[in-house]
């Protein structure tokens, strides 16, 4: 059976069963395909609903990016409160951000609840690296608390910001105790174990070929099913061609230190928070359970892999840490997201029972999951909160097959110049 993506949440990750492959015709209230965070999640909400779920999925349990991300939990959307005010209204975009929150409640509920070993840890902070990032961090924090009541953040100036971390790379940041970052791929599997738990039936490279409003294909049997729940994301593809051309794929690059010690990786995160700074093509940053140092950054707009190679991440995190010049690294390893043309998050039916859900856009760590509850509770006749989201409009990223990635490079560049200049 084909293996996870080779990263160091595969090395060590916990014990899981190679489930088979779909080699019959099966029977169930819903079927759902693709089995990273929001596969799983709704597969076990809805088992817990009562429902008989499938679950689908093409390679391995949290084989995409569910299992392989730069694993920080977040608050709110890729697209920001600002743009979403703007395409849905201010109450529609409040009730967004509230279950933006509550996923991240949901997670911490959800890890101790099923006794998921995924090393959470609170805390998260968003770093500046100039004067403007610092302006806009202060605006950030002004409508977080005054506008919309959330309270766990906090403004850190530069002392406490240099004080907390082994650089002087940034000028600020803002800290919200209400974040933090795990090990994805645990995560995913421990989601996977409680949804079979509760019910569900999950099959393992089982790839769904193509859909009806009642039936799955596979190569090697077939789904019958009253609703599906599409959550593959980009790696649905020709399965969902009208929701491919809604959203990109957009690689990104991790790599992993080899053990620093526990006293030596304290001196470079002395809160232990997830860090991210505030560029366009932004550094991420933690430490692991085991006391490394986990780096992401770069991204490939262009389809191409050659981003993989981890000399240049690693340069970036000697930018942020130079002291590491002498540590090996043990690991590197690639991977790609959804995005939307205006990053906010894709939710809808493509029939009256066939759902989907993506375009998280880089926030899926805990939106993914609240996702998987909110289509469980639609199908289950409570709509409301799913139709909030699938009220957002998105369009096609423009130039089609051909010239659409070629248009996103051109774009980007803009981006990019922001960051330099």
């Amino acid at each position: 059976m084909a293996a996870h993506v080779a990263s160091y949440y595969a090395a060590s990750a916990r014990p899981a069963p190679e489930r088979l492959a779909l080699t019959s015709s099966v029977e169930c209230d819903v079927c759902v395909i693709g089995g990273g965070i929001a596969g799983c999640s709704a597969a076990l909400h809805l088992a817990e609903k009562g429902f008989s779920v499938v679950l689908l999925e093409q390679h391995r349990i949290g084989w995409g990016a569910s299992g392989r991300s730069g694993a920080q939990a977040i608050h709110g959307v890729a697209s920001g409160q600002d743009k979403l005010e703007r395409l849905i209204g201010r109450a529609a975009a409040r009730a967004v951000w509230d279950v933006s929150v509550e996923g991240l409640a949901l997670m911490r509920e959800l890890i101790a609840r099923h006794r998921i070993d995924c090393d959470w840890v609170d805390g998260y902070m968003l770093t500046a690296v100039k004067a403007r990032h610092d302006r806009e961090l202060r605006q950030k924090l002004e409508k977080l608390k005054e506008r919309r009541q959330y309270q766990s953040v906090r403004y850190m100036p530069a002392d406490e910001v240099q004080a907390t971390l082994a650089t002087r790379r940034y000028i600020s940041a803002l800290y919200d105790s209400n974040g933090g970052h795990l090990h994805p791929l645990n995560y995913t599997l421990g989601l996977a174990a409680a949804a079979e738990r509760a019910g569900a039936r999950i099959y393992e490279q089982s790839r769904a070929l193509g859909f009806t409003s009642a039936r799955v294909r596979t190569p090697r049997g077939e789904v019958r099913a009253r609703y599906l729940v599409l959550c593959g994301n980009v790696y649905l593809g020709k399965t969902a061609p009208a929701l491919a051309a809604k959203i990109m794929a957009v690689g990104t690059h991790i790599i992993a230190t080899e053990p620093l010690g526990a006293e030596r990786a304290r001196e470079l995160i002395a809160n232990n928070a997830a860090v991210s700074d505030m560029n366009w093509v932004l550094d991420y940053f933690r430490r692991s359970a085991d006391h490394r140092l986990l780096f992401g950054g770069r991204v490939s707009y262009s389809g191409l892999s050659s981003f993989t190679a981890p000399g240049a991440t690693r340069a970036r995190m000697l930018r942020v840490f130079p002291q590491l010049a002498d540590v090996r690294i043990d690991y590197s390893w690639g991977g790609y997201v959804d995005i939307t043309l205006n990053r906010a998050p894709h939710f809808g039916r493509l029939m009256h029972n066939v759902y989907f859900l993506q375009g998280f856009s880089g926030h899926g760590i805990a939106l993914t999951g609240i996702a998987g509850k909110l289509v469980a509770e639609a199908i289950a006749g409570q709509a409301e909160r799913f139709d909030v989201f699938a009220r957002i409009p998105h369009r096609d990223f423009p130039g089609g097959a051909v010239l659409r990635r070629p248009a996103l490079v051109l774009a980007m560049l803009y981006y990019r110049l922001r960051d330099i200049l």
